[in-house]
């Protein structure tokens, strides 16, 4: 049975459906404002995190034999930019612009001293020490002193990003600021001022136990 108007008695005319759809899509966003506004009201729908990791687990200890007798803080910017071939940077490509902040460690091995790397003579009151030359560390990027200034995507390459695993990954600026870090402190003379320490170290402690001459030298 039908009315006049040739519709069933009792369905929703379908501008009436849009009309309503409306309203509860206003209603709802209305609804956050006022909760978003009110205070205290937040709190109830806000999110928890849990810390659920399992407990370190010691895998080895070694024993060492170096001194670390300088430290150099470095920094660097990496401005790196990848683009496709064919393609412009709009759709594919990106570039990221990443302060990177780390330090090295300047160390010598006095476990790497050969059978006549140290000289006494009989009365014990002068010491010859012949050390390996300083050597440098691994650089370490401290993570909570570098970050992303910029990030520039292509649209193939944001919507990656939607499917990824780990989308926005700077493990590749990371990596390079390390790199740049290392051959910074290659350059930074931080080795001689390694060994410039070992020798004031030395002087000093044996120097302690009596010795009145000793003299440090660095060889292979």
């Amino acid at each position: 049975m039908t009315n006049s108007l040739g519709r069933l008695p009792g369905r929703m005319p379908a501008w009436a459906k849009v009309v309503t759809a409306l309203v509860l899509v206003m209603a709802v966003l209305f609804a956050g404002i006022r909760l978003a506004v009110l205070p205290g009201i937040k709190d109830l729908f806000g999110t928890r995190t849990t810390d659920r990791s399992g407990p370190a687990v010691l895998k080895s200890i070694k024993d060492m034999s170096r001194f670390d007798a300088a430290s150099g803080n470095f920094q660097v910017v990496v401005d790196l930019e990848k683009d496709a071939k064919y393609l412009p940077d709009a759709v594919r490509g990106s570039r990221t612009l990443y302060v990177g902040a780390g330090t090295v460690e300047a160390y010598v091995d006095l476990g790497a001293i050969g059978q006549n790397g140290v000289t006494v003579n009989e009365d014990r009151t002068s010491a010859t020490l012949r050390l390996p030359h300083a050597r440098l560390g691994k650089p370490a990027l401290d993570v909570d002193h570098s970050y992303a200034v910029s990030k520039q995507r292509g649209l193939l390459d944001r919507l990656g990003d939607v499917f990824s695993d780990n989308p926005n990954s700077e493990h590749a600026v990371q990596k390079l600021a390390v790199s740049h870090i290392g051959d910074a402190a290659e350059d930074s003379g931080l080795t001689a001022r390694a060994e410039a320490n070992t020798t004031t170290m030395l002087e000093g402690l044996l120097r302690s136990l009596g010795f009145k001459d000793v003299r440090v030298s660095y060889g292979t």
